[in-house]
């Protein structure tokens, strides 16, 4: 997995490429360094945000308060931080979403 994952004091960051309006929730592939998630929802008034929060605490099985976009509101490029997990057990988590 390329995916750059950075150790940011108590949360870990790691780059995502959100693309709204996928026919369902999905974590697709990791591509030029960044985590690509597939939401359904659309990019209007934050519901593309809210999803992505959801989906990914849905998926790495933690609280959607462990999850939050550090940057990128307003983009389809992000930087995600979770916290409360270390970094072998978010790369397992990953790598399980992923094959």
């Amino acid at each position: 997995m390329d995916l750059e994952i950075k150790n940011d004091g108590n949360a870990l960051c790691f780059p995502v490429k959100a693309v709204p309006r996928a026919s369902r929730n999905a974590v697709s592939e990791v591509r030029e360094g960044a985590l690509v998630v597939r939401l359904s929802a659309p990019p209007v008034e934050g519901k593309a945000n809210a999803a992505l929060i959801e989906f990914l605490a849905e998926v790495l099985k933690v609280r959607k308060k462990q999850v939050s976009i550090k940057l990128g509101d307003k983009s389809r490029h992000k930087l995600v931080t979770i916290s409360g997990l270390a970094l072998e057990e978010l790369q397992a988590k990953l790598a399980e979403c992923l094959s």
